[in-house]
């Protein structure tokens, strides 16, 4: 599978995981909301730092080593 794919994948989890948490809200059934708030959060947490990891290094420009230092231009 390629980045793309995979980033696609774990945002639609992470956005799976916080329908899950608001699952019971929506319902009226609030006896099990530690429950589905537990599991959508836990859900939602980790395909959100799987989502973050698959997009890193996907800048184009790198930061520079040492920044060239601004100089004044007098008035």
């Amino acid at each position: 599978m390629s980045r793309c794919t995979l980033r696609s994948i774990f945002i639609v989890l992470l956005y799976a995981g916080v329908a899950v948490f608001l699952f019971p809200h929506f319902i009226g059934r609030l006896t099990h909301v530690g429950f589905y708030a537990f599991v959508g959060l836990g859900i939602a947490a980790i395909c959100g730092a799987l989502y973050c990891c698959c997009i890193e290094g996907d800048c184009k420009e790198p930061i520079p080593a040492k920044p060239t230092p601004r100089t004044l231009i007098p008035r």
